[in-house]
């Protein structure tokens, strides 16, 4: 699906679905760079992300994976 994720100074870092018109903070990552792991977001949701630079500039606009509801992802 695609995704944005954006950086905002009260926010931290916080990623939008247009399709289902849904904003939520990143809440945890699997890298420190965020890039080529998973993240999760404040409702639950577990996302991998494509490998890309680790200084990749924010807002950018990506295809995410959600991962199943039943996988343990930590």
């Amino acid at each position: 699906m695609k995704v944005m994720i954006r950086r905002s100074p009260e926010a931290g870092l916080s990623i939008y679905m247009p399709k289902k018109d849904l904003e939520e903070p990143i809440v945890e990552s699997e890298h420190e760079t965020l890039w080529g792991g998973w993240i999760r977001i404040a409702n639950g949701w577990v996302l991998d992300l494509p490998n890309m630079a680790s200084d990749t500039p924010l807002p950018i606009t990506i295809n995410a994976r959600k991962r199943g509801d039943n996988a343990d992802e930590r």
